[in-house]
């Protein structure tokens, strides 16, 4: 079994309550995901079965949506509202002024990481570190922040939209958003909407899985999308029967003799003879192809 299904994580569990339950669902040990979603966030959670665990790595960096809700007034240690209240504004916040405040996170921007997070410093995860009560120096990180709108607005509650690249952190963003209103401001609820080139519209909720799975648990291959779905950004490459026995053998194959898409100095999804993607591989400089990850399949 390989392939990539999207599932549509709700809020309350981890991203890696997702994976063992899709591993139990799968009956599978080769499993992963890529994107952790906070557990209050819910929305599109990527998950790469069998082979297409060798392309978590190999994510093209495409950029991630969400809508995200908000108050103004407020601030917490953790920067959305399951944390401590450290400051608190009851000023009124007219949504021009909102507004024009928003447009300067639009582009470029630079973003310390909130203490609770992921990110590892000195070998220690930050969210390790902050509930043991400690706070360390983080460096602020470049990020691009593509569109910011707001959906709606009323009594300093509200729902934002933003396109942004990886890495950006989204409570970050509305914690910064409100330091600079003067109010404070907390993310209430977060929806990713759309990662690694996938959308709300491709994912699948638990409730339908876990329904399928104890009616007939073998349609649950239905919804797995091949790994090539994952790399559309890429051109192909195309191997026949003598070239795809050559390459699932290991001999060295020359460039020259392969049918591209196009040419270029990048990535190409590359082909066997039956039509199924077997491997990322770039043209070397003496016209060799080579392999830059291969997807042995189980079957």
């Amino acid at each position: 079994m390989d392939g990539i299904i999207c599932v549509y994580k709700p809020a309350g569990y981890t991203s890696f309550d997702i994976i063992a339950i899709m591993r139990r669902l799968l009956n599978t040990k080769k499993i992963g995901h890529s994107g952790t979603l906070d557990p209050m966030a819910e929305g599109v959670l990527p998950v790469f079965v069998g082979a297409a665990t060798k392309a978590v790595d190999f994510c093209p960096d495409t950029d991630k949506e969400y809508r995200a809700a908000f108050r103004l007034g407020v601030a917490t240690d953790t920067q959305d509202i399951t944390g401590n209240v450290v400051y608190e504004n009851s000023a009124f916040v007219p949504r021009n002024r909102l507004w024009d405040t928003m447009r300067g996170f639009v582009g470029e921007i630079e973003q310390t990481p909130p203490m609770y997070s992921a990110v590892k410093i000195n070998g220690k995860r930050l969210y390790d570190l902050a509930r043991e009560g400690k706070e360390v120096e983080r460096e602020p990180r470049k990020v691009t922040v593509y569109s910011l709108n707001i959906e709606k607005f009323e009594e300093g509650e509200g729902v934002i939209t933003v396109s942004c690249t990886k890495g950006t952190y989204v409570r970050t963003l509305i914690h910064d958003i409100g330091m600079e209103i003067g109010t404070g401001a907390v993310m209430t609820a977060l929806q990713r909407t759309r990662s690694n080139g996938f959308s709300v519209e491709d994912c699948r909720k638990l409730t339908e899985l876990r329904e399928i799975f104890d009616t007939a648990p073998e349609k649950l291959k239905q919804f797995l999308m091949p790994i090539d779905r994952l790399f559309d950004c890429y051109p192909n490459a195309y191997l026949d029967e003598k070239q795809t026995e050559m390459f699932k053998n290991g001999a060295a194959l020359n460039a020259d003799l392969v049918r591209f898409d196009k040419i270029y100095n990048g990535l190409y999804s590359l082909y066997d003879s039956s039509g199924r993607m077997v491997a990322l591989v770039k043209i070397q400089r003496d016209h060799s192809l080579s392999a830059v990850q291969r997807f042995n399949y189980d079957d």
